[in-house]
């Protein structure tokens, strides 16, 4: 891991340097932030060498799958996308493992893929902040052998965002996302159609201005959740009533506001594991 008073462009030329010593790499790409900046990394030091792939899944919104098209078009990386459509019991039984048992499936199809076409190494877009936070997942891609070269060259979310505005991606300023089996409680069966119905209410938020939001899924209660500082726009009774239809509309018999706002991994507080939590096991 590189020395935190390193500069933004030591970072990326140690980046840089991580990705060409591959002498080819997968990029595991999910059209977010990091990813895509992976992608720009990865075509500026392996060029033709390099290809992303998609897992295309409930789990993954149609939003993000066309991102991760138009990514791969601005950065100009091979893309290839993997449908999956089956949600495996060990992933629909929802405990606190479930990111495990999904990344260890999913980065085994793209490792497989990446194999196929006589490429040995894939790359994810772990950054050093995820390093605070509860994700069992990472222990999926340790065990497989997937390389982390943000987190490896000291790379933050921040210097993410500031490399991914300096080189033109439209991704630098995109909102925090995770897949849609993160809005279903742990122990609540993780379902086609409850993904659906989350996937439908977040598009009406998006589509009523809102930016940083997750709606939570509490059996027939859509849970809404905005930034702290989006909160106010809730705050006209015409909205609230336009909300309310629409949300409803798309397979929830209530909607309810959680007054804190939005709080990155909040289901996690059922667990006792929090963002932060210092006993946080990946």
């Amino acid at each position: 891991m590189s020395d935190q008073t390193q500069t933004l462009d030591e970072k990326y030329n140690c980046l840089l340097r991580l990705i060409a010593e591959t002498g080819g790499a997968v990029v595991a790409f999910s059209g977010g932030v990091d990813s895509s900046f992976l992608c720009h990394a990865a075509v500026a030091a392996l060029g033709r060498r390099s290809l992303a792939i998609t897992i295309v899944s409930p789990m993954l919104p149609e939003s993000e799958i066309e991102c991760a098209r138009d990514i791969a078009r601005i950065t100009g990386i091979e893309h290839l996308l993997i449908e999956e459509n089956e949600i495996e019991d060990d992933v629909s039984q929802n405990n606190p493992q479930r990111c495990y048992y999904c990344k260890k499936r999913e980065f085994g199809a793209i490792q497989k893929a990446a194999r196929e076409r006589g490429v040995e190494i894939v790359l994810d877009g772990s950054n050093l902040d995820d390093m605070g936070d509860y994700r069992p997942g990472l222990k999926a891609l340790t065990e497989l052998g997937i390389k982390s070269p943000l987190r490896e060259a000291g790379l933050t979310k921040q210097d993410i965002r500031d490399l991914s505005h300096r080189f033109n991606l439209p991704t630098w300023d995109k909102p925090a996302f995770a897949c849609l089996a993160s809005r279903i409680p742990y122990g609540e069966t993780i379902t086609a159609e409850k993904l659906s119905r989350i996937e439908k209410a977040e598009v009406v938020l998006r589509e009523a201005g809102f930016r940083q939001f997750r709606v939570r899924s509490h059996g027939d209660i859509a849970r809404i959740e905005a930034a702290p500082e989006e909160r106010r726009l809730f705050f006209s009774e015409a909205i609230l009533d336009s909300l309310s239809e629409k949300i409803k509309a798309c397979g929830f018999l209530y909607a309810a506001f959680e007054l804190e706002g939005y709080r990155m991994g909040s289901l996690n507080r059922a667990i006792g594991k929090e963002k932060n939590n210092e006993n946080a096991i990946f």
